[in-house]
């Protein structure tokens, strides 16, 4: 029994999307049980064989400042639905609240894995082959060191093998070129640690990769700073918002274009839910002693329900003993000063 804990107040619906998202989970899952958390007034009274109902007084909002969310919300449905995580009651929490919020309490509580300098974001984009490329960093850190980056790759593969069951995950360095005299000093920096892990055997990394090959499904796993993939995830979304755009307003034209629509619409239907990014909602928040996934606070039901099945997932693939086992590998090339030694060694 797999037993997630879920931050039922947290997003921009709250309830209303989070309660039917988990009880079609629990359909669809009946080796999983769900410990939620919420206000009293705002559960509905949510009953089912496999769900337990824990109170919370308070709720992060998204536009809570930092030092409200972790400092003077204690027990808020956030922070109650980690500590569940903390004590053992839970293999995972999900949540779609404040993503700053979620990140400082959930390292606050769980704290950071032994070698892990800071958390990353993990989620995926669709890509052209029908599956999807997992990336990270998402948003958590904005700069990093070359030595970040490793340590991104390092936990990106552990969730790709976890979550995909590939045993050796490919990994991209995305830069500006293919070639590796490109890109900015921590991009080389980055990029020669890289392969000095592929030698040691704790990757198996490709080389450098463009924006364009995020899409291309070129590698499993795409590694970069938060500023990049953050853009890069909100463009993916973006992509997505468009098609359905343009089948609507396709429907909407004149008789010609309704049936050129008609006749299309099996091939732009299929499209559009390869790059639906609700089918990929919930990203990981790597680098924990515990699992915690991001759902996208304007998530519908289906999406929510997305991000419970990653949580779930990982914690049924042992995430966590993974991304250990891969950190202590890593660890001589992840050390401060054997990295900086490497990273200056020529290519």
């Amino acid at each position: 029994m797999i037993t997630i804990a879920v931050d039922c107040m947290g997003g921009d619906h709250g309830p209303q999307i989070t309660l039917p998202a988990c009880r079609q989970f629990l359909t669809q899952h009946p080796e999983a049980h769900l410990r939620m958390v919420g206000l009293p007034q705002a559960m509905g009274g949510f009953s089912h064989p496999r769900a337990t109902v824990i109170e919370a007084s308070e709720v992060v909002t998204m536009d809570d400042p930092l030092e409200v969310a972790l400092r003077r919300k204690r027990d808020s449905s956030m922070r109650v639905a980690i500590n569940q995580v903390k004590d053992g009651a839970a293999q995972a929490a999900v949540s779609a609240g404040n993503t700053g919020a979620l990140m400082a309490i959930a390292r606050f509580v769980l704290k950071t894995l032994d070698g892990i300098d800071r958390p990353a974001i993990a989620g995926q984009m669709p890509n052209v082959t029908g599956g999807a490329t997992t990336m990270l960093d998402l948003g958590a850190n904005v700069d990093c060191s070359a030595e970040h980056l490793l340590q991104f790759a390092v936990m990106g593969s552990a969730l790709v093998v976890a979550v995909s069951g590939k045993e050796s995950p490919t990994v991209g360095l995305l830069n500006i070129g293919e070639e590796a005299i490109k890109g900015n000093e921590v991009i080389k920096q980055a990029g020669a640690l890289l392969r000095a892990a592929a030698a040691n055997g704790d990757l198996n990394f490709k080389g450098n990769v463009e924006g364009n090959d995020i899409f291309k499904g070129v590698v499993d796993l795409v590694v970069c700073d938060g500023f990049v993939g953050n853009v890069a995830l909100k463009s993916s979304e973006g992509l997505a918002s468009m098609v359905s755009t343009l089948i609507k307003q396709a429907f909407g034209r004149n008789i010609l274009t309704k049936m050129a629509a008609i006749v299309a619409y099996p091939v732009l239907s299929a499209f559009k839910k390869r790059v639906d990014h609700r089918r990929y909602n919930g990203a990981a928040l790597l680098g924990l002693r515990g699992l915690v996934f991001k759902s996208h606070g304007s998530a519908d039901a289906f999406a929510f329900e997305q991000a419970l099945v990653r949580a779930y997932d990982a914690a049924h693939n042992q995430l966590l003993d993974n991304v250990r086992a891969r950190i202590a590998h890593a660890a001589p090339l992840m050390a401060a000063k054997g990295a900086a030694a490497l990273s200056a060694t020529p290519a």
